[in-house]
C-alpha cells in the first residue's frame, strides 16, 4: 500500500505534473511504447522531467485522444505495472499518478508503489474503481468527461477535436457531473481530503468551450477542492493557432499561466521543461504574499 502525507500545501504554489505516454499512438506524438527497448526510455523520461522540476509523473497505458482505440485490461496493465516498478526501484523523488479508468489496472500499479489514480471517467466507467481508491487510501482525480465518438472531427494536420457537444450551462454541467463523481467517491469512503477535480479539457467540450472553462477555472476551484488542469499540446490550442501538436508549447504556456490565475493547484503537462518556468514565473507574480 502506497503511503503519502497528503493533502499538498496548495495555496504555496503550483505542482507540476509531468505526462509519461506509455502508448504507441498518443495524440501529442510523444508515446513511449513503440519499441522493443521501451522501459529505459522511459526511466530516462521520467529522470529528465524529475530533474526539471516535476513534482508528479502521470502514467498511462490507453491513448485517450479523439478516436483512439481501446486496449485491454492486460495490455494496459503490461505497459503501466512495469514502469511504475521500474521508477520506484530508481528512487526518484516524485510522486506517481497512474491515468486509468481500469480498477485492476489501478489495483496492480498502487501495489507496484503508485501513489494517485487518475481516472479520466471521474470513477464513472469502472464500478469498482472506487473501492479500489477507498481500500489504498490515495488520492484521487476525478475528470470530467462527455466524449463521444459521434462528436468526434479528425483533421490530419491538427489531430482530432469535438464539435456539437450541447451543454444546457456549460460551467454549472460540468460542475455539477464533478459533484457526481465526487458523491460516487463519498459512497466508497474517499475522503474530501484526498479528492482532486479536473475539468477535463478536451474532453467532450468544443475550442469555444475550452477556452471558457480555462477563463473560468475558478468556479471549479469554488466548489472546495484542490484543481488539475491539463490543457497541454491539445487541439483547442491547435486550431486556435492553426498548429500541429509538436508546436503547441506557447499556447500551452498562456492556457496554464491563465489557468494558474483562476485557481489551479496542479498543471498537467507534456514540455516539463518549458512549463515549469512558467509556473514558477506565473507563481511568483499571484502567490507572492503566501511565499
Amino acid at each position: 500500500m502506497s503511503e503519502f502525507v497528503f493533502p499538498l500545501d496548495w495555496d504555496r504554489r503550483t505542482y507540476l505534473m509531468g505526462v509519461i505516454n506509455l502508448t504507441p499512438d498518443s495524440f501529442s506524438g510523444d508515446g513511449l511504447v513503440i519499441r522493443a527497448d521501451w522501459l529505459p526510455v522511459v526511466l530516462e523520461q521520467a529522470r529528465r522531467f524529475v530533474s526539471a522540476g516535476a513534482d508528479i509523473l502521470d502514467l498511462g497505458g490507453e491513448s485517450t485522444r479523439p478516436g483512439a482505440q481501446s486496449v485491454s485490461e492486460d495490455e494496459e496493465m503490461e505497459r503501466v505495472q512495469p514502469a511504475v516498478q521500474l521508477i520506484v526501484k530508481e528512487g526518484l523523488d516524485v510522486l506517481l499518478s497512474v491515468d486509468t479508468y481500469k480498477a485492476a489496472v489501478a489495483e496492480k500499479a498502487l501495489q507496484a508503489g503508485a501513489h494517485w489514480i487518475n481516472d479520466v471517467w471521474g470513477l464513472r466507467a469502472d464500478p469498482e474503481m472506487a473501492g479500489v481508491v477507498s481500500r489504498y487510501g490515495v488520492p484521487v482525480i476525478l475528470m470530467h468527461n462527455r466524449i463521444t465518438p459521434t462528436n468526434t472531427e479528425l483533421r490530419e494536420r491538427l489531430g482530432g477535436h469535438y464539435v456539437g457537444v450541447h451543454y444546457q450551462n456549460l460551467l454549472e454541467d460540468v460542475k455539477r457531473e464533478l459533484l457526481e463523481s465526487v458523491g460516487i467517491a463519498h459512497v466508497a469512503g474517499i475522503s474530501d481530503d484526498r479528492i482532486i477535480l479536473d475539468p477535463g479539457i478536451g474532453f467532450g467540450k468544443t475550442v469555444e468551450q475550452n477556452l471558457e472553462l480555462i477563463n473560468r477555472l475558478d468556479e471549479i476551484r469554488a466548489l472546495g477542492y484542490p484543481v488539475l488542469l491539463g490543457p497541454s499540446r491539445k487541439s483547442f490550442i491547435g486550431y486556435t493557432l492553426d498548429l500541429p501538436p509538436d508546436q503547441r508549447v506557447e499556447g500551452t504556456a498562456a492556457a496554464v499561466a491563465v489557468g494558474i490565475t483562476r485557481g489551479a493547484n496542479i498543471v498537467r503537462v507534456h514540455d516539463v521543461e518549458a512549463i515549469v518556468r512558467v509556473v514558477r514565473m506565473t507563481d511568483a507574480i499571484v502567490r507572492h504574499h503566501q511565499q
